[in-house]
């Protein structure tokens, strides 16, 4: 898998784990908060489409981070890459 350039986990966003097929999922980050036992942070999701879709979860920030693989936005009736631009071939000479 090629390396990926870090992203800023905020509430109202969408993340999707980059999955193909039933693995696929999105989900949108509702909230932060700090356990009050071990001081973790917290995400609250819900799920938007794919696997998670209908559920809502908590879990570290840490597995988000790990579980996400990109940001999303929904453009009309699919989920794009944010920030992400696959490049123009040039076109041949001739």
């Amino acid at each position: 898998m090629p390396a990926q350039l870090p992203f800023e986990i905020l509430p109202g966003n969408y993340y999707s784990n980059g999955s193909y097929g039933r693995s696929w999922g999105v989900r949108q980050v509702l909230e932060f908060s700090r356990d009050a036992d071990s001081g973790e942070e917290r995400v609250t999701f819900r799920g938007i489409a794919g696997t998670c879709r209908r559920k809502r979860g908590t879990c570290s920030l840490d597995e988000f981070r790990r579980w996400a693989r990109y940001e999303v936005a929904l453009n009309e009736n699919s989920w794009h890459r944010v920030g992400y631009f696959e490049e123009d071939w040039p076109e041949e000479e001739s």
